[in-house]
């Protein structure tokens, strides 16, 4: 079973695309590009649409998404950490 997509491997957060992801659950996620699926546990519980990280992200990284800078972290994200607006933040304003 997929739980997210990453669109690349050099993404730095995946979508989650399941219902009811809760903390300590193995995850499957599918990277398109290449066509191959990575495996970790969820740190936290993450609602289906959002972000996490596939990646430990430092305060002040960019996060990239579908290839795409997203934003800069303003609070560090661990791997399998649920990664949205507590912890990134836009570069337009």
């Amino acid at each position: 079973m997929i739980h997210f997509v990453v669109h690349d491997e050099n993404d730095s957060v995946g979508v989650v695309v399941v219902e009811g992801v809760k903390a300590g659950a193995t995850l499957t996620g599918w990277i398109m590009d290449q066509d191959k699926e990575i495996t970790f546990k969820a740190a936290n519980d993450i609602p289906i649409g959002h972000k996490l990280a596939i990646k430990p992200l430092a305060k002040g990284d960019t996060v990239i998404k579908y290839g795409t800078d997203i934003g800069r972290v303003v609070a560090g994200i661990g791997l399998g950490e649920h990664a949205h607006v507590h912890n990134i933040k836009t570069k337009r304003w």
